[in-house]
């Protein structure tokens, strides 16, 4: 068998591995979807809300110490 051939039965046994793979997932449903993607929002949000108020105090804090 040339090295053609083995690549080509090489990536037709990955598909076929790939697709019986997929078989097996839990594919969530639309309201799912739908909640999973306001729970990242909201969480999101909620991250770059603390971030920015800790960004903005220690920015406050440091410009005090600065200006001394």
């Amino acid at each position: 068998m040339s090295a053609e051939a083995n690549v080509k039965k090489g990536i037709g046994t990955s598909l076929r591995e790939t697709r019986t793979e997929l078989k097996k997932v839990h594919w969530p449903s639309r309201k799912e979807l739908t909640n999973y993607t306001w729970i990242v929002i909201f969480s999101v949000f909620i991250v770059s809300l603390i971030i920015y108020l800790i960004d903005s105090g220690l920015g406050f804090i440091i410009e005090k110490v600065i200006s001394l």
